[in-house]
């Protein structure tokens, strides 16, 4: 909701930068998805090893799994 006020008051006061922002922000997300979707694999992939690693100790000191 802030920012779509924000981009209202950017239309209000520079039109042309607020029509520009408009049209390239889907661009820059569909650009940055793959990033977003390698970060969500790394930290995935650094829980499974965390929590492998983790494995031993937790069945030593009778913790459930």
């Amino acid at each position: 909701m802030v920012g779509f006020l924000l981009w209202l008051v950017l239309l209000v006061f520079c039109w042309p930068l607020a029509l520009l922002a408009l049209v390239l922000y889907p661009i820059v997300w569909l650009l940055l998805l793959p990033f977003r979707l390698l970060g969500m694999t790394v930290t995935a992939v650094f829980a499974f090893l965390g929590a492998m690693l983790m494995l031993p100790a937790r069945v030593l000191r009778g913790r459930p799994i």
